[in-house]
């Protein structure tokens, strides 16, 4: 009985000792539960931030980046990039029918209105010089919208100004922050699955096409019936309705090169230009041909108001119209390249391109068919060579996207000064016939510099024809893969010969080793059997 109460005691005191005290229980320190929510607090913060644009606007679930989900970009997606495109770049080309208008409104001779376009055009060659390189330094989405957003603001500055001054700077910077369709198009590519690239920037490229005849068609008809200042209202109230679609519609991407600065990216920019033999070789392309078509489009004016078609001014704008077959051609355009080889769509471009411009040489200035049948090449085909170009340079570094696309823009505003200058100049003083012939001259140096450098060459290559001539993607895959089983199976019986080897050579090893172990066996043998004598008897028995 006393033992057992003994025991009962012992056994308490036990879990008295092991269980805390109220007081140790309250006196505990509590650090670790607080860290961890500061922790928690502090991740959640920072994730809030990744999921805002401008450190306060959220963007919506859909839209955000999700690695292991990434946004699907699909034809609706790939649709709104190129209507934001059209109604964006519209902003260059507004101005142009409206000069006569601008003149009345602000009191002023047409040759203080004549430099307004200039400015424009100016602004926007400053904006993808200065602006557009940004696509490869920070995040798109938030870069997209805040462009979008100034422009749409300078815009109601522009349509309420009475001082052609402040029409005259405002207007510039319209031009400086229109870019944006040259930051929709290399996420495009990046978005887009390679087997669609080009169709997606097909699409991306009308949108800018359709820019200019909607401009010049809306500009020129609402002006006919009411002030100029409504075609701007317009312009504000579909820009703000494009960067609320944008706002729902448009995939946040991460910033492609964080250790990146601003000048390293504008000087890589320069780099690119002298160190990338395949930009080199588009840049060289695209020059002529920007030209031709801008020569085309100056000099049509000339050709239909004189003799002998004397057409009006409607009339002549009517032939702007045709640039929609373009457009409508954009994704049988994508589809074709994205089954072919780059260098071999631009081939065929400029083959049709110098069949068009040969009729045109021929007899534009004999009948209006002719004018139509070389409008309609024209686009088509300038438009499949520009596409073409603009997925292989993309093509290069997918992480600078939007400086190589910014280097092959720059060059078709380089062409389109020299098209207007030098083809204005040489339809006035001798005719449509030496201005066409122009043209082929432009488009045979393109077929030079094409051939100087073949479709499959490696990529820091300037010249030859390494790799061969195949034109199609699916013949270059199929290539390919079987290079690299041959390639496989080389290795595989390099690696079975080198095990047959190594196998000989154990077996050597082994013989050698055996061999070895046998000796030692009958030198022990032996001496068992012949024990070796005491020195003193050993001598002598030599001596005997």
């Amino acid at each position: 009985m006393v033992s057992g109460t003994a025991a009962k005691t012992h056994l308490n005191s036990r879990r008295e000792s092991a269980a805390p005290s109220t007081t140790e229980t309250l006196s505990a320190p509590t650090t670790p539960v607080v860290g961890s929510k500061e922790k928690d607090a502090s991740n959640h913060t920072a994730a809030d931030e990744e999921w805002k644009d401008f450190g306060f606007l959220p963007i919506p679930i859909r839209v955000r980046y999700d690695p292991e989900s990434p946004a699907h970009f699909g034809l609706l997606m790939n649709v709104i990039f190129g209507i934001a495109s059209t109604f964006i770049v519209s902003n260059l080309y507004y101005c142009q029918p409206l000069l006569i208008q601008f003149s009345i409104s602000f009191g002023v001779t047409y040759s203080e209105v004549a430099n307004i376009p200039t400015l424009v055009q100016a602004g926007y060659a400053i904006g993808l010089l200065f602006i557009t390189p940004l696509g490869d330094l920070v995040r798109r989405r938030p870069l997209i919208m805040i462009l979008t957003f100034i422009t749409a603001s300078l815009s109601i500055g522009i349509a309420i100004t009475k001082s052609l001054v402040a029409f005259e700077i405002l207007s510039f910077f319209v031009g400086v922050c229109s870019v944006v369709p040259q930051i929709l198009m290399p996420l495009a590519a990046d978005l887009a699955p390679p087997e669609r690239r080009a169709s997606a920037l097909s699409i991306v490229l009308s949108g800018l096409l359709l820019g200019v005849l909607v401009a010049r068609v809306l500009a020129g008809v609402v002006a006919q019936f009411v002030t100029w200042r409504v075609v701007y209202y317009i312009a504000i109230g579909v820009q703000y309705g494009i960067l609320l679609v944008l706002y729902w519609m448009l995939p946040d991407y991460p910033a492609k090169n964080k250790g990146a600065t601003y000048f390293g990216i504008l000087y890589s920019m320069a780099k690119f230009a002298v160190t990338e033999p395949l930009l080199v070789q588009a840049i060289l392309i695209s020059i002529p041909s920007s030209a031709t078509f801008t020569n085309w489009w100056v000099t049509l004016t000339f050709l239909l108001g004189g003799p002998p078609y004397n057409y009006s001014t409607v009339v002549i704008g009517l032939f702007g119209v045709v640039g929609i077959v373009g457009v409508a051609m954009a994704p049988l355009i994508g589809r074709t390249i994205d089954g072919l080889v780059p260098w071999s769509a631009t081939l065929f471009a400029m083959i049709m391109l110098l069949i068009t411009f040969s009729i045109q040489t021929a007899a534009v200035g004999l009948n209006v068919a002719v004018v139509v049948i070389v409008c309609i090449g024209l686009d088509v085909f300038r438009q499949t060579q520009q596409v073409s170009l603009t997925t292989a340079v993309l093509g290069l570094d997918a992480s600078a996207r939007s400086r190589l696309n910014a280097v092959l823009i720059l060059s078709l505003f380089i062409g389109q000064v020299m098209g207007t200058a030098v083809g204005s100049k040489v339809f006035t003083e001798h005719g449509w016939r030496p201005d066409a012939s122009l043209n082929l001259a432009w488009t045979g140096f393109t077929f030079f510099i094409l051939f100087l450098r073949g479709p499959h060459c490696p990529r820091y290559t300037w010249f030859g024809w390494q790799g061969g001539f195949e034109l199609r993607k699916s013949h270059v895959l199929a290539r390919q893969q079987a290079e690299r089983e041959a390639a496989a199976a080389a290795t595989t019986e390099k690696q079975s010969a080198a095990a047959g080897n190594g196998e000989v050579e154990g077996a050597v090893g082994e013989v050698v080793e055996e061999a070895r172990d046998e000796k030692v066996r009958v030198r022990s043998r032996h001496e068992e059997d012949w024990p070796e004598k005491p020195a003193g008897e050993k001598e002598g028995a030599d001596m005997v």
